[in-house]
Order: C-alpha cells, then structure tokens, then sequence
C-alpha cells in the first residue's frame, strides 16, 4: 500500500511507522489515522516483522493529536471513505495494545492530546530530553473515556491522571519518566541510538513469550477481550500440533478422529 501521509519502513526485523505531518506537529487527519490502521495491520501481518517503532517526523513532535484545521462543528471533516477520525483514533490505539509485537514509542518531540494516549498506549516508551507530555482535551472541547483514561491511570495513578487530564499542563521528559509514562529518557541526538537498543534486545527474545506475556498484560485489564485473544494466540499454537491435524485429517477422511492417541498428561 502506499501512503501519504506516513511513512512505513521495514528492516531487519523491526517496523517502522512515522506520522509524516511535521509541517502540523504531526497532528492528524482522517486521511493519516486511517493509513496508521492499516500499517499496523501490515506489521501484525507480516512474520518478518517482530518489533514495531511508532514516532513522528522532524523534531519537534512526536503527535499533537487531531489535526484542529480540519475540525468543524460537527466534528472532524472527512476526506476520505472512511471512520470517523475519533473512531478510527480508537482502533489505532486497539491496533498498538493488541498486535502481538512489541510497540517502542520514540517520543522525539510534544507527544500531545491524542498523540498522548497512543504514547501511553505503547508498551516502551523512549524519549528524547526535549520530548513533552500532556492531554489537551478540556482545554480545546475534547476527551477520550476510554483507552485514553483506563491506561494512563493505570500507568501513573488515579490522582496523578485526572491532574494531567482535568489541568492540561505539559509535562519534560524527566518528569515523565518519574511519573512512570516513558522507560527512559536520553538526549536527542542519542535517542535513535537508544532506540535500536531497545529493538536489539527484544529481537534477541523469544517473539511466542513475548506475544502471550502482551496478551496475558491485556487479559488481566481488558475483561473478555483481552482473554479472547490470550485464548486465540493459544489456539494458533494448538493448530501446529498433530492432534489439532488429526482433527482436520478426519472430517475430510469422514471418519471419527482419533484423539486419544495425543493424550497428554495436562499442565
């Protein structure tokens, strides 16, 4: 697929995404959050890929959140056939805490509003010492009630997430890695560098562990959703098996599958 409003690179092993809206803070429009859905859904689909690096172009933001300029009355303008920009918002978010990779946030600038929550949505967050924190949503006639708050008072406490909802106050990078929203904090010119560290260790991993121990977070916070996919990412192993195959082998052979010879003592 090709893309106009981000940018999408792969290389051993590790996905890139880019918001590619630098001339607006990174700011998004329907156009771009639409392309993030589906450059999610090409990394959850590629094998190749087993780390995913989310960040935003230049230097100066990382996402600023909706794109204001194109916010009438009615809500935000739609460009293209699809979702609205506040639901399609919500399934990039869903996409970050549900594709079973890990998702490094490379926080090079304001991370803002709804940048905020998809920041906080990811499982690391790396930061450069010039990088800001901080939800917009009272301040310009917004909020998110879902991910946006659920996660964040999850991350840094119930107290400390209605200050940085109710307040809108922008937070330094030290300052969120105290608070608990990022996992470390370097200097600019370091953070790639810190970046790819991050990348190399967890390639080093095993992608199956990774993958439950993701799902397994979600199952405890996510009710029967996030079961549901701890279950299907189980059920993706249990069709390797030969008893899973057995199963398979007899309803086209028409015959009764014969599970018994897979018996195993249960864990």
């Amino acid at each position: 697929m090709e893309y106009r409003e981000i940018l999408y690179e792969k290389k051993d092993g590790v996905a890139r995404i880019t918001i590619n809206r630098p001339k607006v803070m990174n700011a998004c429009n329907n156009v771009a959050v639409y392309e993030l859905t589906q450059a999610f859904m090409q990394a959850w689909s590629d094998d190749e890929v087993r780390v995913v690096v989310f960040t935003g172009a230049g230097d100066r933001a990382f996402c600023t959140g909706g794109d204001q300029s194109v916010r009438t009355i009615k809500g935000y303008e739609n460009t293209i056939a699809a979702l609205p920009l506040e639901v399609g918002w919500q399934q990039v978010t869903w996409l970050i805490r549900f594709i079973p990779k890990p998702v490094i946030a490379r926080v090079n600038g304001y991370a803002i509003g709804g940048g905020h929550v998809w920041q906080v949505a990811c499982d690391f967050g790396i930061a450069s010492e010039s990088a800001r924190f901080g939800q917009a949503g009272p301040r310009v006639g917004s909020f998110d009630p879902g991910f946006g708050t659920g996660e964040l008072m999850r991350n840094v406490g119930t107290k400390k997430a209605k200050e940085i909802w109710f307040l809108t106050k922008v937070y330094s990078a030290q300052e969120a890695l105290q608070m608990g929203l990022v996992n470390a904090v370097v200097p600019p010119d370091k953070l790639d560098e810190e970046v790819d560290k991050w990348c190399e260790e967890l390639l080093a991993k095993s992608s199956t562990s990774l993958k439950f121990l993701k799902y397994a977070f979600n199952a405890e916070t996510d009710g029967v959703t996030g079961v549901t996919y701890l279950g299907i990412a189980g059920l993706g192993l249990y069709y390797n098996t030969e008893e899973a195959a057995e199963g398979v082998k007899a309803f086209q052979e028409k015959r009764k599958p014969r599970f018994e010879d897979y018996r195993k003592v249960a864990i």
